[in-house]
């Protein structure tokens, strides 16, 4: 007995690329790019306002001053949400440009370690969170492919 599952299917000629937004992981990606993104970015804000949160370490190698580690933190919260908004709407590009930016982030969050430790070590675990994320979205829905 013949069934329906082994017929061939009439494909498509010009098939359109597919990028899915609602995948899982990508979503999960997104939303921590953008609480990362807000956290870094409220991080910016107490640094450069020179807030009494923050541990002054003499002789550190990466030092600068405290406003000038605010705006980098400021200006890396504002590109990583913005990118976290853009890969929820589905745009291909900002899941690279998004795993360049948690980089930079987990980076930027690495010589930040000696002004806030304990916030530094969790945005260095979301940055990393957000990377493997991105990457392990792109992955599977290249094997999955669209489903019609």
């Amino acid at each position: 007995m013949v069934s329906d599952a082994s017929r061939p299917r009439a494909g498509n000629a010009h098939p359109t690329p597919w990028h899915a937004p609602a995948s899982g992981t990508t979503v999960l990606a997104a939303a921590l790019m953008i609480f990362g993104g807000a956290m870094a970015l409220f991080e910016g804000i107490a640094a450069v306002t020179q807030d009494d949160l923050f541990l002054a370490t003499r002789h550190y190698v990466f030092e600068f001053s405290l406003a000038g580690w605010g705006w980098i933190h400021l200006i890396l919260g504002i590109v990583l949400v913005a990118a976290g908004c853009a890969v929820i709407s589905g745009a291909l590009w900002a899941r690279f440009f998004g795993v360049a930016i948690a980089g930079l982030g987990a980076i930027a969050n690495f010589l930040w370690l000696p002004y806030y430790p304990l916030w530094a070590l969790v945005l260095i675990a979301v940055n990393f969170f957000i990377i493997w994320a991105l990457c392990t979205g792109m992955h599977r829905e290249a094997d999955t492919g669209p489903t019609a």
